[in-house]
């Protein structure tokens, strides 16, 4: 991944994409994100990874229905969380709904648009860590193309409020 960030060239604004899925600290990410957005004139770009399973030719048109499915939930939590980011800061995000794996579709999206200059997540409050997108990209956090902002799940709206 080498392509240039333009971001604050001219004709170009920030972005930060956010991960949208339904774990509960995903909201903290989402306001951030948008405060963050608000703030310095930028956008947000909100990803909603469809994890693949292996489909089986038989069954093709059980997979059909299942992705069907999944696309709608999608856009759901897609409409949930754009309501929220246009509640909060009275922006309407950019949605993309990928199918994937997670790590390598938040690089591909990330590499696809040059305005993205952050990815925000949240982390998980518990003893069970942060969870399953933070872990995987820490692990590749010294070669990412972009900073990882992430947000502790336990703080409030007040709370980022003062960060952002």
């Amino acid at each position: 991944m080498s392509t240039k960030r333009r971001s604050y060239e001219s004709g170009h604004k920030p972005k930060c994409l956010v991960i949208v899925d339904d774990t509960p600290e995903c909201d903290r990410a989402v306001y951030y994100a948008s405060r963050w957005a608000v703030r310095i004139g930028g956008g947000v770009v909100m990803l909603r990874v469809i994890e693949t399973e292996d489909r089986n030719q038989q069954w093709l048109g059980v997979a059909d229905i299942m992705r069907a499915e999944a696309e709608e939930s999608a856009n759901a939590a897609l409409d949930r969380a754009s309501g929220r980011a246009n509640g909060i800061a009275a922006i309407t995000p950019e949605r993309v709904i990928r199918e994937g794996d997670p790590g390598k579709e938040i690089l591909d999206v990330i590499d696809k648009d040059v305005d993205i200059s952050m990815l925000v997540l949240a982390a998980a409050v518990g003893a069970e860590g942060p969870g399953p997108i933070i872990t995987t990209l820490a692990r590749t956090a010294g070669n990412f193309p972009i900073p990882l902002t992430v947000i502790p799940g336990n703080l409030t709206d007040e709370d980022i409020d003062g960060l952002s």
